[in-house]
């Protein structure tokens, strides 16, 4: 059966102008059933029949008072100067007071003032609009009911604008498809500005001036795509512009002020040979769009998947070859962080190309720090010094990264102008006092959201002293973010942990030339030092091993080479852990690069055993414990894991959210405030949820190995964003995981 058609939101719907953007509009609520009937006015009585006759419309009248009687919604498809004289008649009107009234006018300031004059007011029933979409043709003969699907419809309310009126005019749009969102008069003004009319007022300038020369001839025969682009612009209605740039005269003035002092400081660059200058306004417009896009759909820098992705894992699949996994994300971090800070140009290669990554290189570009790349793992950053950074134009998002806005935040709090930093909708639950505190008592002034949570707005121009701070969690970012806030602190900063943790920050500090003292568990640094460029080869990541080094060693059989893998003692404890639990590993060809120890690991699956896991490892593998539990639920005997309540505050509660899985494969589990509880045995399979937790979903991906029966792993699609290529490492082992798209 036909799916049957919602109620009609209104009676009559009539639209004054049956251009290509109202008879759109006119065709899509007729086909959408959104009224009862759909009256056309045009003072061409040509065009209102071929819009009948196309079914655009139901009738239609030349005359705009005849038009609009009985109407429930008047939609205005005039161009920007015409529709104050239409205003002026509807006004007129005794008829109309009731009426919702809205346009798609592109300058919305005229058009209110245009109400305002007419009406003595603006009345309650105007809902000011402007669609965001087009087309390369024009006219009744252009109409297109999906014109507006999936773009973008700014209504601009007013302070008296009826709430069931712009509710009216809201759903309307959404039942054709488009995107509805409102905007102030006067901000709509700006940015359409900038980003619409002043392209165009561009376009309409560079082609012209350009077809008047002599060579005019050669130029436009070999005109490449980007003019090519120009011209297409400069073809839009004459007409239709004429009227906009006068309507939005001030607006786009301001901003074509802006452009031209941007375009001065080009000239000059060019005239002098700045390459450096170039290259800064180069990369950071290469990614403007892709960043611009990240923070208005508040997500990660690489782009996941709209729909849900399910990874589903089959047994039966092995684990025998050798791979060579993605560079370390924590070393990845910190090259761009200290790489921006030391004086000369840092190089990079094997830098990590994921999501949280590239969330802190647009940081520091938003700076004003010059990176090339990432391109194939290679970066080159032009460092600007330890005062060097720029104020950002606007609240630097991170993204998902908790590293990035964590570490970021010690090196704000130094500077000397206001930064806010803010992150996705995950990120802002994570709870950031356990920095904010020990910056405050630094001299820091930092502001939160509710319980410490993002943003975080970090105020500049504070002076900052040097603190020992003793924390209370082993934690390394904790203890990063206060070793570089003692970059600008004066005297020294030290830090003392109650255990172990990764020490990236300090071994890639002294790399680039800055003295560290590091005494037992003790890390101390003294401002008034500089940073010098280096260059830096990242390692593969322990903890994208990780899921390697379990997926051989309980698979009989297996034996899987890992290469050129860091071994840093501060991360090496996923291998402790297995080799307490029996795990057959070997480290082998050992050496150290840029500072820190790489080595090749080789793991041939064995028999593991439950053991307690001894509390001083537990921070040294903190990040891995989601994949030891699958190797737990695969051990003889029981597992026990205590002290690591830090898991309840990664991208989900990586203890419960990892135990409602293993429930759900047959596993014996119980949770503990600060651990869990694991009893080794058969695995079925079945539908477990990874909440978007990329760890979560590559974990349940190699306990297929051990399982009975398929595992469907929801909520897989940010694996894509942190380890680009697991499924196709995967599947050169022999394991058995692919993907499928979800509702």
């Amino acid at each position: 059966m036909p799916k049957a058609k919602a109620a009609p939101l209104t009676g009559q719907l009539t639209v004054v102008g049956l251009g290509l953007i109202g008879a759109s509009f006119a065709r899509a609520a007729r086909e959408q059933g959104l009224c009862r009937l759909v009256v056309g006015v045009d003072t061409d009585s040509s065009v209102c029949r071929a819009a009948q006759d196309m079914g655009v419309i139901d009738r239609w009248e030349t005359g705009l008072l005849e038009g609009c009687r009985n109407a429930d919604v008047i939609m205005l498809a005039v161009p920007v100067l015409a529709a104050g004289k239409i205003l002026q008649q509807l006004a007129a009107d005794p008829d109309t007071s009731k009426t919702v009234i809205t346009d798609v006018g592109s300058v919305k300031g005229v058009f209110a003032r245009a109400a305002e004059q007419a009406f003595g007011n603006l009345p309650p029933g105007l809902v000011p609009g402007h669609p965001i979409a087009g087309s390369e043709r024009s006219g009744v003969t252009a109409a297109d009911a999906r014109l507006f699907c999936q773009h973008k419809i700014i209504l601009t309310p007013h302070a008296n604008t009826d709430p069931a009126a712009l509710e009216l005019v809201s759903e309307l749009w959404r039942r054709i498809g488009a995107d509805v969102e409102h905007m102030g008069i006067e901000q709509h003004d700006l940015v359409l500005a900038a980003t619409s009319h002043l392209p165009h007022l561009l376009a309409f300038g560079l082609v012209d001036s350009l077809a008047q020369r002599d060579e005019n001839l050669d130029i436009f025969r070999y005109a490449a795509g980007g003019f090519r682009d120009f011209t297409r612009i400069a073809a839009s209605d004459p007409q239709m512009w004429h009227d906009i740039f006068l309507s939005n005269r001030d607006a786009v003035l301001q901003q074509l002020d802006v452009f031209n002092t941007d375009l001065q400081a080009l000239r000059q660059a060019v005239t002098e040979g700045d390459g450096h200058f170039l290259m800064g306004v180069f990369t950071r417009a290469r990614v403007a769009r892709e960043h611009f896009s990240t923070i208005l759909a508040q997500r990660a820098y690489m782009q996941t998947m709209d729909k849900e992705l399910i990874f589903v894992a089959q047994p039966g699949g092995g684990a025998q070859g050798n791979i060579r996994v993605p560079g370390d994300k924590s070393i990845s971090h910190r090259t761009i962080m200290l790489g921006s800070l030391a004086i000369g140009t840092t190089e990079v290669d094997g830098f990590l190309e994921g999501e949280d990554a590239l969330a802190t290189i647009q940081a520091f570009r938003d700076m004003g720090v010059v990176i090339e790349g990432p391109v194939e793992g290679r970066v080159v950053i032009h460092g600007v010094g330890l005062h060097g950074l720029q104020q950002p134009p606007g609240p630097i998002y991170v993204g998902n990264s908790g590293t990035t806005m964590r570490l970021l935040a010690g090196i704000l709090a130094g500077q000397p102008f206001d930064a806010t930093l803010t992150g996705d909708a995950s990120l802002s639950k994570r709870p950031m006092n356990r920095i904010a505190n020990p910056l405050r008592e630094m001299g820091a002034v930092i502001e939160t959201a509710e319980e410490g949570r993002p943003p975080l707005v970090i105020r500049g121009g504070q002076k900052l002293t040097g603190i020992h701070y003793d924390m209370p969690m082993a934690s390394a970012q904790v203890k990063s973010c206060l070793l570089l806030a003692g970059l600008y602190a004066e005297g020294s900063t030290s830090v003392t942990e109650p255990a172990p943790t990764r020490d990236h920050s300090e071994r890639m500090l002294q790399g680039f030339g800055y003295p560290v003292e590091v005494h037992e568990s003790t890390v101390k640094i003294e401002s008034g030092h500089e940073l010098s460029a280096t260059y830096i080869e990242v390692p593969g990541d322990i903890s994208s091993a990780a899921f390697f080094m379990v997926a051989a060693s309980i698979t009989e059989g297996a034996d899987v080479m890992l290469e050129h893998v860091g071994i840093n003692p501060t991360r090496t404890g996923v291998i402790d852990i297995l080799k307490l639990m029996g795990a057959d590993i070997s480290i082998e060809r050992v050496r150290v690069v840029g500072g820190e120890r790489v080595a090749d690991i080789r793991v041939r699956g064995s028999q593991l055993k439950g053991i307690e896991i001894p509390p001083e490892l537990v921070p040294l593998a903190i990040d891995e414990f989601p994949v030891l539990f699958i190797a737990a639920a695969c051990a003889e005997g029981r597992t026990v894991l205590r002290g690591a309540e830090e898991l309840r505050v990664k991208e989900c509660d990586r203890i419960e959210v990892m135990a409602d899985g293993l429930r759900t494969l047959g596993v014996q589990v119980e949770t503990l405030p600060d651990g869990i509880i694991i009893d080794g045995g058969p695995m079925g399979g079945g539908e477990v949820w990874a909440h978007g937790d990329h760890r979560i979903a590559m974990s349940f991906s190699v306990a297929s190995l051990r399982a009975g029966l398929p595992i469907r792993i929801h909520g897989s699609q940010h694996v894509a964003t942190s380890f680009p290529n697991f499924l196709q490492l995967c599947a050169r082992l022999g394991m058995r995981v692919s993907a499928e798209v979800g509702e």
